[in-house]
């Protein structure tokens, strides 16, 4: 009882730092009718929703079954054969709220996590330059100059709040994936950009439409 009696307090915290209160008609719709794998948004027909500032999720929505269906989808889509990817962010979906899900290179397993209404706190160390690409911007890649270490704070699924510091490629992950949450692409920090031809030849039959509820 105590535990709940805390966390019930803290998700109030939560609440007065959030700029919405519920999900909105949009966000539902995203989520209740994308399939299990979700359309992932592309650059340009999409950057309305991935030049958008994302926003804390806040009580309600934290503790809604929509919760676990988005989360339980961006996974599925995240790991999906189709994407592969190693990070995606919420705005990917068509959802402005501050959730990302990283994998973690640096834990036994590398397992793929939630992090909610997610915060770099601090970025520690010289930027070294490395390679990039963006499920949102096929078949791009880039080189973009990232700090290896990052101070981060976020929510676990449960509503846990944690802070902890990241090194290595997982740092880099978390960089880009936060970027999108204020609007912000790898293209527009890389040194260069370039066609990534074997990413080409692989989507060369990929499906891009929009699922006809989009717009």
């Amino acid at each position: 009882m105590r535990k709940w009696i805390l966390f019930t307090a803290f998700l109030a915290i939560v609440a007065s730092c959030s700029t919405r209160s519920g999900w909105t008609e949009w966000e539902q719709t995203v989520i209740e009718r994308s399939d299990s794998v979700m359309y992932v948004a592309v650059m340009p027909a999409d950057s309305a929703i991935l030049r958008a500032q994302s926003v804390d999720f806040g009580p309600k929505e934290l503790a809604s079954a929509q919760m676990q269906t988005l989360l339980d989808k961006m996974y599925r889509t995240l790991t999906d054969p189709s994407q592969d990817g190693v990070g995606i962010a919420a705005p990917q979906v068509g959802i402005n709220r501050r959730l990302v899900m990283v994998m973690r290179y640096d834990k036994p397993g590398q397992p793929i996590e939630p992090y909610i209404n997610i915060r770099i706190d601090s970025l520690i160390g010289p930027k070294n330059p490395g390679p990039e690409g963006c499920l949102s911007i096929p078949p791009y890649r880039g080189v973009v100059r990232r700090h290896p270490k990052v101070q981060i704070s976020y929510l676990k699924a449960d509503g846990t709040p944690v802070a902890e510091q990241v090194e290595g490629y997982s740092a880099v992950i978390f960089q880009h994936e936060c970027d999108h949450l204020d609007g912000i692409l790898y293209i527009d920090k890389a040194d260069t950009v370039y066609v990534n031809e074997a990413w080409a030849a692989e989507r060369e039959n990929f499906n891009y439409d929009r699922p006809e509820w989009w717009d």
